[in-house]
């Protein structure tokens, strides 16, 4: 089915191509349009950067960022990110050039990205949270020829200076300013608001997950994925990569794009209370390239959040499943505190998310004012866009579905038994394989074609991608996720899924937190160990665990041979180093398996 095909077959994705122009509204479009045309003198290559600036000209006076105190208009970004992009053209960068950022969520991260985007300059999202060697090894993958770094972040960076070659220039955000880097309030305030050469090309290039290692810098070849030989694609045709983007288009339908729009700004209004260095936050900044406001939260706190959706009039965010888990974790009087009626959409991704966690977050809206459902999902990673979506009216018709990740929607997926060798029965796990726009075209800075070939599974002449997830689709193409190949934990040759018991203990009263990882038995080679992270102030036993597993059902293989009670360095994108938390239960011991 070639592309037009696709999008005449599919509502969702004919309704999601739309979505966007709703949002900017007719007349806004009308007048955004109008000045494009004369901007641009006609020049098709200067329409799409055109399209942003007038667009901006456009709602000039509409708050585009709110940080604090501190609200900021279109029409005031417009001249920031201009004198911005002016200073990195007068600093030597070009298009096709790099600048790594590693900074806090705030009005600056969104300048950069915006600079470098209507010039042409890629801007690698750096992990504030890595250790300094490796961020240098993140740094180099990329090899920027700038840094742009928040001045709390500098104790990570000075003992790497001499670790990074490529960086010739340093610009520091904030009140402290070594000597030999440059300030940037200085460079904006010298240069001018004026668009400097380049193209339209979206700045911001994220890393792998980085869970088993350190993170590996990414990027998806265009030229690969337009060229007319399909082997550059790894067998993928055009029409395919073409049929897949409209796909991915749903999204915009499903997740509501359009139809979000504020009773007093007209406009959608974006909450970011996670990383935004993290590729699954970028949903949060979306509904911004449509005119949207958007509130980052420079550290995310639970109470916080609620309070930010009732005071800015919050209709959508992207949140990973840990932060919804703090927010139910509050005391009752806090959670009856705020008006949450303006929320529509809270979108879930980046690690699994309990369907206990999905109802009650669906509870606590409606009862604090929202007027239906606002748990959305999808199942993605950096590699692949979008997978599945599960939407309000997927479990509203049947509550089994607060089990999926949604409904394939954006790609084509299917689960592979590789034990028999072919396409996995309905309702039986096996490795969740796909063919996503973005796979054709995927590359791993410094990483061979050969190795990048490991990455996918080939079936009756075609790879599709393999992204290590255990899982299985039931009859209407719902995807339930249940491992990850890694993380499995195979007991006396039965296989036993972590989240399964994690899911289950976290609904214990007592517990924050629990990571369920494989320890040695010799007699069964790999049995589950729980690492429990108790609320501040519970104190609890192992038996008191256990007891609870047996009444939810968990028995034999799949009870925990070991409670261990700790604190667990999980993050706010829902990331935890299992294997780090694994090590120490095999130190001085073979494999059992």
């Amino acid at each position: 089915m070639s592309a037009l095909a696709e999008l005449r077959e599919n509502e969702a994705a004919r309704k999601g191509a739309l979505a966007p122009l709703r949002q900017i509204g007719l007349v806004n479009g009308i007048k955004t349009f109008t000045k494009t045309l004369i901007a641009s003198r006609l020049k098709k290559e200067e329409l799409g950067r055109q399209f942003i600036l007038s667009y901006w000209d456009t709602v000039s006076d509409r708050e585009a960022i709110i940080d604090g105190d501190n609200r900021i208009t279109f029409g005031q970004f417009k001249d920031r990110t201009l004198r911005l992009a002016d200073g990195l053209n007068k600093l030597g960068l070009k298009e096709g050039d790099a600048i790594a950022e590693l900074l806090y969520n705030g009005p600056a991260w969104f300048e950069i990205n915006l600079a470098c985007t209507l010039t042409g300059i890629q801007m690698p999202m750096l992990n504030w949270h890595l250790k300094p060697k490796e961020l240098a090894q993140c740094i180099n993958a990329a090899q920027p020829k700038a840094l742009l770094v928040d001045s709390e972040f500098l104790e990570k960076v000075t003992p790497i200076l001499d670790q990074i070659p490529t960086v010739k220039t340093i610009i520091a955000v904030g009140d402290v300013i070594p000597d030999g880097m440059l300030d940037y309030e200085d460079i904006i305030g010298k240069a001018s608001p004026i668009l400097p050469p380049g193209k339209l090309d979206m700045a911001a290039r994220p890393y792998s997950g980085g869970t088993t290692g350190t993170p590996k810098y990414m990027h998806i070849n265009r030229e690969r994925l337009a060229s007319d030989d399909d082997s550059q694609r790894r067998g993928a045709s055009k029409d395919d990569v073409k049929k897949f983007g409209v796909k991915q288009l749903t999204m915009f339908h499903h997740y509501g794009i359009g139809n979000i729009k504020d009773p007093y700004t007209h406009n959608v209004r974006s909450l970011i209370p996670g990383p935004l260095y993290h590729a699954g936050v970028q949903i949060g900044v979306l509904p911004f390239f449509l005119g949207g406001t958007v509130v980052p939260m420079r550290k995310f706190s639970a109470e916080g959040m609620l309070e930010l959706i009732q005071n800015e009039r919050i209709g959508w965010t992207f949140v990973a499943p840990t932060m919804l888990e703090r927010i139910l974790k509050l005391p009752e009087d806090v959670l009856c505190k705020y008006n949450l009626s303006t929320m529509r959409s809270i979108i879930c991704a980046a690690a699994p998310c309990p369907p206990h966690v999905k109802q009650g977050i669906n509870e606590l809206f409606k009862r604090q004012g929202a007027p239906k459902d606002v748990f959305h999902e999808y199942y993605a990673a950096s590699e692949t866009g979008l997978v599945t979506i599960l939407e309000p009216e997927d479990y509203k018709n049947n509550p089994e579905r607060y089990k999926s990740v949604g409904k394939v929607r954006g790609c084509e997926c299917q689960v592979w038994d590789a034990e028999a060798g072919k396409w996995a029965e309905l309702g039986k796990e096996g490795k969740v394989i796909m063919r996503t726009p973005t796979v054709y075209g995927l590359e791993y800075a410094g990483v061979s074609e050969e190795d990048m070939q490991k990455n996918f599974i080939e079936v009756d002449g075609q790879l599709w991608y393999d992204d290590g997830l255990i899982g299985y689709l039931d009859n209407e193409d719902y995807l339930y996720l249940t491992s990850r190949v890694k993380e499995m934990i195979i007991c006396g040759g039965v296989n036993l899924f972590p989240n399964e018991i994690e899911n289950i203990i976290k609904q214990f009263a007592k517990v924050a937190d629990v990571a369920v990882v494989r320890g040695p038995d010799k007699d069964l080679g790999e049995v589950p160990f729980a690492v429990v992270q108790l609320k501040e102030g519970e104190t609890c036993t192992e038996e008191e665990i256990l007891a609870f597993c047996k009444t939810k059902g968990l028995y034999g293989f799949k009870l925990p041979r070991l409670v261990e009670f700790g604190d667990l360095p999980r993050n706010l994108a829902g990331k935890l180093p299992k294997k780090d938390l694994e090590a120490r239960f095999w130190e001085g011991v073979e494999s059992y398996g």
